[in-house]
């Protein structure tokens, strides 16, 4: 028998419930505050945003693809400054979805490198908090 696929496990239902508990969880846990803040009030739409990108990265239909033509994660990510904390605040809600959705351990283990990565990928600063400015500089440029 050959290894199941995270998608093969879940299937599409799954995965979408996968997406909504994401987004539930983020909008209940205060640890996840400030990547909270990065999306619109009503996340409905990035709900199901979320669950056609990973139907895909999971190993099923290219769905996300076939809607958006591209699966790059960093443009639409980049007007966000997205460090260390930000990650792992995303990582914190996914495990947390992992487990309400009640997933097992060994799909939780095939996951965490892969979703680490995926959540990697996004950040583009080096440190969470903006570095504070000189204020014996007056001008830039």
């Amino acid at each position: 028998m050959s290894a199941q696929t995270p998608y093969e496990i879940l299937g599409e239902d799954g995965v979408k419930a996968l997406a909504n508990a994401f987004y539930e969880a983020m909008d209940r846990l205060p640890q996840a505050a400030e990547v909270r803040a990065m999306h619109a009030e009503n996340l409905d739409e990035i709900k199901r945003k979320l669950a056609t990108y990973l139907t895909g990265w999971m190993g099923g239909p290219p769905v996300y693809l076939a809607i958006n033509g591209t699966v790059c994660l960093t443009d639409p990510h980049a007007p966000y400054r997205i460090g260390p904390k930000e990650r792992d605040q995303w990582l914190l809600c996914m495990d947390q979805a992992l487990e309400d959705i009640g997933a097992s351990e060994e799909l939780k283990e095939m996951l965490k490198v892969p979703m680490f990565r995926v959540a990697d990928t996004v950040r583009n600063a080096e440190e969470s908090e903006p570095k504070p400015r000189d204020p014996n500089i007056i001008a830039v440029g």
